[in-house]
């Protein structure tokens, strides 16, 4: 029982330690927190380049022509709104608009990859709705708006003859974003500032627990049991030898 307490109060004791460590390195964790922000601030600036969002939203129509929308239309709706989910991303839907845009992978280079052009769409289903929302992300304002407006156009062309349904209505056209979406300079910059104080930490720690010298009699009662008797203050010895004799010459040359 005394041993399990004595271990606890140590663990307690390297706890308070290495809060005094890092509370005494105080101003390096702040150094690094600055320097982790400004890294973050200048790569996010010249590394990640700026992207924009546009989006056009669409209403899905049930298979019913009645004027009174009942229980079954509803529940066609829902249907079809999954399925609009899906086929929006279907392959030969997104080489029609790859086609119709002219879109390049580079300048002057090969045609959009279908993937790629997926991994640039986004759709959501506005809770108990049947409005789809669908959101494009790219590196060129006006491109944005274009891809999300020509699938919108294509969708109203293709699905309906595949799912022998009536076409979609639009809700809202895309339009050109004014300001990008990502990414964001102050999120980056925090995000990099807590990184660099983190990693500094880290390193003020690790030098602290991986230094197995005794700086203070305790350390050697805490760590071997040893009550010590007495220590020797650490000194320059050949400053006292220089100290000594510049003494004993203003001795003798004082002396008749």
């Amino acid at each position: 029982m005394d041993q399990r307490w004595q271990q606890d109060e140590n663990n307690v004791v390297d706890l308070v330690e290495l809060f005094d460590l890092l509370w005494g390195h105080a101003w390096q964790l702040a150094l690094g927190m600055v320097l982790g922000a400004t890294v973050a601030l200048g790569a996010t600036w010249f590394l990640i380049p700026p992207r924009y969002e546009a989006a056009a939203s669409i209403y899905i129509v049930s298979a019913s022509n009645h004027a009174v929308v009942d229980l079954t239309d509803l529940q066609i709706g829902a249907q079809l709104t999954a399925d609009y989910q899906e086929l929006l991303l279907s392959r030969p839907l997104m080489e029609d608009v790859i086609q119709q845009l002219g879109l390049k992978e580079l300048p002057g280079g090969q045609a959009l990859p279908v993937e790629k052009l997926r991994e640039m769409i986004q759709i959501t289903n506005t809770p108990d709705t049947r409005i789809l929302k669908i959101t494009v992300t790219s590196l060129d304002p006006r491109q944005s708006a274009d891809i999300a407006n020509q699938l919108v156009e294509q969708a109203c062309v293709y699905l309906p003859r595949i799912m022998g349904t009536e076409k979609p209505r639009l809700v809202e056209a895309a339009i050109p974003p004014e300001s990008k979406s990502s990414p964001s300079y102050a999120k980056n910059s925090v995000l990099g500032g807590l990184l660099g104080a983190v990693l500094w930490a880290v390193v003020l720690i690790l030098g602290h627990l991986m230094n197995d010298t005794f700086v203070t009699p305790e350390d050697v009662e805490r760590y071997l049991g040893i009550q010590p008797l007495a220590a020797i203050p650490e000194g320059n010895l050949e400053m006292r030898r220089r100290k000594s004799k510049h003494h004993t010459g203003r001795k003798g040359r004082r002396s008749p």
